[in-house]
């Protein structure tokens, strides 16, 4: 059941809370992705501010999504089951905003009513309004049972806060507070039309406060977060958002023009467009997925830019292949995306400890097939959003077992820590997302 088939929510507040339940359902029991979730539901709210309000809702709800169900279990008699099943959802929206203090407690009781009323009718009304008002007589007592575990404290599956305690020793907590911490905004300036120091000056006559960062030679890091819309030349293609790590991909890849480029996990298309804003090279944008390649075409296009997109599987490139050998190879391969969880809080739950080991083949298969694309002297290099082991240093390091013609490259001098032959950047770090990066050279034959 979507927004508009409830009907509008004439209490203040009630429908981003009502939406933001809606998402979260889709995520928990459907195995929806929020972004996708969230986006028909956003377009019925006509106000930024509730469609703000209900997209840092639902990120808080899967933030602290162990620790919500836990207290709706010890709060309601029977298990909200069917069409009520809504019910519990909404319940944990308003439990996270009573957890979180933003609002007073009067009002957030008084929108889960009005937000549970167009959901149900009056018949539920009451028992979200006892529950929660049960939870604020309760609240120091209950908050004191909650378990003692990393999985309520932090927010994670127990799978996954084993591997990051497994893989990072001692960096472990520093990783999942940071995965629960909402991200800094970074953008990408766009060097065929201005340059950052231009860029910058115009976002402080538009009163938007930014910075440059070390070792991030087209990024600026805004102090607040602020919409597209307040971006100077934004639709012009002055600039786009792109979180700093991801724009590392163009320094590894040590690009020249005229060189032949294969992006080849394009989308969403941020590094091909990097790319292309860098050097005049020949760039061959590839993607599985016809659709997500499709929206890496119309951000080109706003930017100035031209590839020649192609629908294929990088695995397979007897398929889509001409013959012609590539002078540089960008491998961002599917993986956990666990080091982007702070970004995406559904991943934590979407995601499966027996996910991995597909994925390790997945990028293995990837990497063996496309390395003979590669001109001798050419530069392959593989990225990956991941905080695991097992998909970064680990997987660079049996690709160089693999391949007598390759060489790491050393590239101690960009952002990270050395993980392996590459450099691992932990979620937090230099504001940005959790990312492995690994460079090789092919030897001449």
């Amino acid at each position: 059941m979507n927004a508009t088939q409830q009907g509008p929510v004439k209490a203040d507040g009630a429908a981003p809370r009502q939406l933001a339940s809606q998402a979260v359902l889709a995520v928990i029991d459907r195995g929806r992705a929020l972004d996708v979730a969230l986006l028909p539901l956003l377009a019925s709210l006509p106000g930024s501010r509730d469609r703000a309000l209900a997209r840092r809702l639902s990120h808080g709800v899967l933030r602290d999504w162990p620790a919500l169900d836990w207290l709706i279990g010890r709060l309601v008699e029977k298990p909200l089951r069917g069409r009520n099943r809504r019910l519990h959802f909404l319940l944990a929206v308003a439990l996270h905003e009573l957890r979180d203090g933003r609002e007073p407690d009067h009002a957030v009781v008084h929108a889960a009513v009005a937000a549970a009323r167009a959901l149900s009718g009056p018949r539920l009304t009451g028992l979200v309004n006892g529950v929660l008002r049960t939870f604020l007589r309760r609240r120091d007592a209950l908050l004191a049972q909650l378990p003692d575990s990393a999985v309520f404290a932090c927010g994670y599956p127990g799978w996954l806060i084993q591997r990051i305690e497994a893989d990072h020793g001692a960096s472990a907590n520093d990783i999942l507070a940071a995965g629960n911490q909402p991200p800094p905004l970074w953008l990408r300036v766009n060097r065929r039309k201005t340059d950052r120091d231009d860029y910058l000056a115009r976002l402080a006559e538009a009163d938007i406060a930014a910075q440059t960062v070390p070792g991030f030679p087209d990024a600026l890091r805004l102090a607040e977060r602020a919409g597209i819309g307040r971006l100077p030349g934004f639709e012009a293609g002055l600039c786009s958002v792109q979180d700093g790590a991801a724009q590392l991909a163009a320094d590894y890849l040590d690009l020249g023009a005229g060189q032949r480029v294969l992006d080849a996990c394009a989308a969403p298309g941020g590094k091909a467009a990097h790319i292309l804003e860098r050097h005049g090279v020949d760039l061959t944008a590839l993607d599985v997925d016809g659709e997500r390649l499709a929206r890496v075409g119309d951000g080109l296009a706003r930017l100035g830019l031209e590839a020649r997109l192609m629908t294929g599987d990088a695995a397979q490139p007897q398929d889509w292949w001409d013959g012609q050998r590539f002078d540089r190879i960008l491998v961002d391969a599917p993986c956990s995306a666990s080091g982007v969880i702070r970004r995406h809080p559904d991943i934590r739950w979407l995601r499966r400890s027996e996910d991995i080991a597909r994925l390790v083949q997945t990028q293995r298969e990837i990497l063996d097939a496309l390395w003979p694309l590669l001109e001798p002297g050419g530069i392959l290099v593989y990225a990956t959003c991941s905080l695991l082991r097992v998909e970064n240093d680990e997987q660079a390091r049996t690709f160089l077992e693999r391949h007598a013609d390759a060489r790491a490259i050393d590239n101690s001098d960009m952002p990270g820590r050395s993980m392996g032959p590459g450099r691992q950047i932990l979620p937090g770090e230099h504001g940005c997302d959790g990312f492995y990066y690994f460079a090789a050279r092919r030897m001449p034959e």
